[in-house]
């Protein structure tokens, strides 16, 4: 069983300018020291609300080419870097404050982030932190990429790389500390193919690239602006990338990673996936618990963004994250019919849930064959679940079922596809004994899909 750690924090603030790699926006970075449990938080200070969002895996909205994270209609994207060094230096709490939605490439490597926070220094904190131990097996796939997760008790990865046709087919494998990570890991750059260019330019991407932060492989030919630093340089920068995604469970790990042909989509599920099973101790404890006892938590659990709802609102239950398993216990829905996943956020009167739109969802069969839609009411009835979680979670309310009264101001803006991840944001406008009005937004990708205001009644279930 890991031992369990001190918490760290930046000793000082440390700015650095540069451009986006995807963006190609002009962009000023700085991290800051930030306290206790804050956890690793985004903060965009060129919106003037200065959007917060947390590095946490059920933030994340995008995984083409880098991992977003969105919260409301604010994102950050390619995070996996910076949040890499962090990780990597064992500083657990930190504000990355960017006046753009992009953190700035700086030579596509994460060096530049190791030097700033070398810069800064790091400071011990009195909490602690439990790592996630990997007690049993995990395997995730995803289109050609598998990654997966065994038992170890330091953190190591091994990755094979190369492209769909066996291309510059590399292998490293690396147990990762401060000292190793810097050396032998963050100075590994992004790279691509030659012909994949086009799609990513017609697609928006890289619009910041270029040889002075990037390698491009054409062909046999290796295309840089200096010499590769590694001899394994591309397998290695998918270490890099590895580390900075699987940081957004939020906690130090204790693990095996084993990666063939890795990518974002396939690092963020495996990340989910550890998650889950970090959490099932809890779940098992609660669910076996005497009523009104509270189990002992865990060391597998690992330390999450503090949530301050107001008492009069939210009982004292834990009420984020909430996984399927938790879900049911609130909510009567059951397969085919229960369109929530998990509940990343509840935060006084506002929640934020996820919905994983698959192919093998019954209603693609006949809406529409060959053109596979996610309906626009089943939408609707995702946001009336997630509004009916977060009432049936207050205080007073436990035991009842919300009943689907009424939508207004409903809009469908873009349609819902396979492969889509759908979050779903709910604001509770009012609430009395026995209705309550609640204001939902869908989106995808940072896109707004749907909205509508919904009214719900409360009963007993008698």
């Amino acid at each position: 069983m890991p031992a369990v750690l001190q918490q760290h924090t930046l000793a000082s603030p440390a700015s650095f300018s540069g451009i986006g790699l995807h963006s190609g926006n002009k962009v000023a970075m700085t991290l800051l020291p930030a306290p206790p449990n804050t956890g690793v938080v985004f903060r965009r200070v060129d919106l003037e609300s200065r959007v917060e969002i947390p590095a946490q895996i059920g933030n994340v909205a995008e995984t083409d080419r880098s991992t977003s994270l969105s919260r409301g209609n604010a994102k950050v994207q390619t995070v996996e870097h910076v949040l890499a060094a962090l990780y990597a230096f064992g500083v657990n709490n930190a504000v990355i404050e960017v006046d753009s939605s992009e953190p700035p490439v700086a030579d596509g490597s994460a060096r530049q982030f190791c030097k700033m926070i070398r810069e800064a220094g790091i400071e011990a904190q009195a909490e602690h932190v439990e790592p996630i131990q990997i007690t049993t097996p995990i395997e995730h796939t995803h289109n050609g990429s598998v990654i997966s997760a065994f038992p170890h008790e330091r953190f190591k990865i091994t990755c094979t790389s190369s492209d769909k046709g066996g291309r510059f087919t590399q292998f490293f494998s690396i147990e990762l500390t401060p000292e190793t990570w810097e050396t032998e890991i963050a100075q590994a750059r992004t790279f691509c193919f030659y012909e994949e260019i086009e799609y990513l330019i017609k697609n928006g991407l890289i619009r910041g690239g270029s040889l002075e932060n990037a390698i491009v492989i054409r062909d046999d030919a290796v295309l840089t602006a200096e010499p590769m630093r590694y001899r394994e340089e591309f397998v290695r920068h998918k270490i890099l990338d590895i580390v900075g995604d699987l940081s957004l469970v939020g906690a130090p790990l204790c693990g095996h990673i084993v990666a063939v042909k890795p990518g974002h989509a396939a690092n963020c599920g495996l990340a989910r996936r550890i998650l889950q099973q970090a959490r099932r101790p809890l779940v098992a404890a609660q669910s076996f618990s005497p009523p009104g006892d509270k189990p002992a938590k865990p060391v597998s659990t690992p330390a999450k963004q503090p949530i301050q709802p107001h008492p009069s609102q939210v009982s004292d239950e834990t009420t984020a994250p909430l996984d399927s398993e938790q879900i049911m216990q609130i909510l009567p829905h059951r397969y085919p019919f229960l369109m929530v996943d998990q509940v990343t956020r509840i935060e006084g009167n506002e929640i934020t849930a996820i919905k994983n739109v698959t192919i093998d969802e019954p209603y693609f069969q006949g809406h529409f064959p060959g053109h596979p839609i996610m309906p626009g009411v089943l939408q609707l009835e995702a946001m009336a679940q997630v509004a009916g979680i977060l009432t049936l979670k207050q205080a007073g309310n436990a035991g009842k079922i919300a009943y689907f009264m009424s939508a207004e101001k409903v809009k469908w803006r873009k349609p819902v596809k396979p492969g889509d991840v759908l979050q779903i944001d709910i604001e509770l406008l009012k609430a009395r004994s026995k209705v309550a009005k609640a204001r939902g937004v869908c989106t995808v990708g940072g896109d707004v899909v749907s909205e509508a205001e919904i009214t719900f009644s409360l009963m007993g279930n008698e």
